[in-house]
């Protein structure tokens, strides 16, 4: 009976180690999508007002900052689960 358990748990950690790859490979997927529709509207903005270019980068840092913090919350959500 021991040595069925044995096997039952490595079939186990065996089929659920590739998980936390397609767990943050479908978390970066947000933040990929979020950082590109930022920069995109920045430059639009820039393109509309190129006296407020300092303002419009900063502000377009700022919000890739805040959308990169979500896939480094996927990565840390990897390893943890």
């Amino acid at each position: 009976m021991s040595t069925f358990s044995y096997l039952a748990q490595e079939v186990v950690e065996t089929k659920s180690k590739g998980y936390g790859a397609i767990g943050y490979g479908l978390a970066a997927i947000g933040p990929g999508i979020g950082v590109g529709i930022v920069v995109g509207k920045a430059i639009e903005g820039i393109a509309r007002q190129p006296e407020l270019q300092g303002t419009i980068r900063t502000t377009m840092f700022l919000g890739i900052a805040f959308t990169e913090a979500l896939a480094l919350i996927g990565l840390v959500a990897g390893f943890i689960f």
